[in-house]
C-alpha cells in the first residue's frame, strides 16, 4: 500500500508543470554552460571545474529520469522519447576518458530533449516522421531528376567545364548547388559562352527541381503536419461527442423511467375511474329500481279514482 501511495506522489511530481518547467531550465542552462566552455580564455574556470559542473547535470537527469520509471513503471519503456531520453543520459554515464573522449560530444544533444519535454515540439517531430513515406516518393523523383539532368549536363558541357561537369560526381554536386539557386550564374557563365542553348538546360532544371519538386516536399511536410495537429483537434472533438452522447443517453433514461411511473399512475388513476363509474351505474340502476314500484302505484291509484268517478 505505501508503495501504491509512493508511486502515486512520483506520478503527480514528475506530471506536475512545475517540474517540467525545472526540467527544461536545467536543459537550457547546460546548454548555455555547453556554449560557454568554447570560449577558454573568457571562461577559463569552466574548463577547469567541467567535471563539477557536468556532475551536477548529470545527477539531475538521472534523478529525473528515476522518478519518470518509477512513477510509471512499464509504461515508461511504451514511448518512443523516453528511450531517447535514456540514450542521451545514459551515453553521459559512460567514462569520458581514453577512447571514448569523443562521446563527450554527445553533451550536446541534451538540448534536444526540449523536443522530448515540449510538447508543441513533439508534435511537429512526429509529423516530421510521418511524412517519411511521402517524402521518400518526392525525394526519388528529385533523385531521377538530379540523375537524368547530371548524365546529361556531363554529356553536353562535360569538355566545356570540366570543373562543373567533369564527371558524373562533379556534375551531381554542380546540380545540387544550382538546386540552391546558388551561385548558378557562374555555372552557367562557365559554359553559355560556348554552348549558347546551355540556358534551356539550366532554366529547365531549375524550374523542375527547384520550383517544382522542392514545392512537393514542402506541400507533403505541411498536408502532414496540417493532418497531426487536426488528428488532436479530432481526438478531442471524439471525446467531447462520447461525453455529449453519455449525457444524452443518461437524460433518455431518465426520461424513460419517468415515462414508466406517469404509465403507473395512468394505469392506477384508469381503475379508480373504472370502479366509480361502476358504482355510480350501479346507484342509478338501483333509484331506477326504487323509482319503478312508485310509478306502478301512482298508476293503479289513477285507475281507482277514474273507477270511482265512473
Amino acid at each position: 500500500m505505501a508503495n501504491w501511495e509512493l508511486r502515486r506522489r512520483a506520478t503527480c511530481l514528475v506530471d506536475s508543470r512545475w517540474f517540467q518547467n525545472i526540467v527544461i531550465v536545467a536543459i537550457l542552462v547546460n546548454g548555455v554552460i555547453l556554449g560557454l566552455e568554447t570560449y577558454e580564455t573568457e571562461f577559463w574556470w569552466l574548463d577547469d571545474n567541467w567535471i563539477l559542473v557536468e556532475g551536477c547535470f548529470l545527477a539531475f537527469f538521472v534523478t529525473e529520469l528515476a522518478l519518470k520509471v518509477f512513477a510509471r513503471g512499464t509504461a515508461f519503456f511504451r514511448d518512443v522519447w523516453n528511450w531517447f531520453d535514456l540514450v542521451v543520459v545514459g551515453v553521459a554515464l559512460i567514462p569520458l576518458t581514453g577512447s571514448f573522449a569523443v562521446l563527450r560530444l554527445v553533451r550536446v544533444l541534451r538540448l534536444l530533449r526540449l523536443v522530448s519535454v515540449v510538447p508543441s515540439l513533439r508534435h511537429i517531430v512526429n509529423a516530421l516522421f510521418r511524412s517519411v513515406p511521402g517524402l521518400g516518393t518526392v525525394i526519388a523523383l528529385l533523385f531521377v531528376v538530379m540523375y537524368t539532368a547530371a548524365v546529361m549536363g556531363e554529356q553536353l558541357f562535360g569538355e566545356i567545364s570540366p570543373d562543373y561537369f567533369g564527371d558524373l560526381g562533379t556534375t551531381l554536386y554542380t546540380l545540387f548547388m544550382l538546386l540552391t539557386t546558388e551561385n548558378w550564374p557562374d555555372i552557367s557563365d562557365s559554359v553559355i559562352k560556348d554552348a549558347p542553348y546551355a540556358w534551356i538546360f539550366f532554366v529547365s532544371y531549375i524550374v523542375v527541381s527547384a520550383f517544382i519538386v522542392l514545392n512537393l516536399i514542402i506541400g507533403v511536410i505541411v498536408t502532414t503536419m496540417e493532418e497531426e495537429v487536426n488528428a488532436h483537434r479530432w481526438a478531442e472533438d471524439q471525446e467531447l461527442e462520447l461525453e455529449q452522447h453519455r449525457q444524452v443517453m443518461l437524460r433518455l433514461e431518465q426520461l424513460g423511467e419517468q415515462v414508466a411511473v406517469l404509465s403507473a399512475q395512468l394505469r392506477t388513476l384508469g381503475v379508480a375511474v373504472e370502479e366509480v363509474t361502476v358504482q355510480r351505474a350501479d346507484g342509478q340502476d338501483a333509484v331506477r329500481r326504487a323509482k319503478r314500484p312508485l310509478a306502478a302505484r301512482r298508476r293503479r291509484a289513477r285507475r281507482r279514482h277514474r273507477r270511482r268517478d265512473a
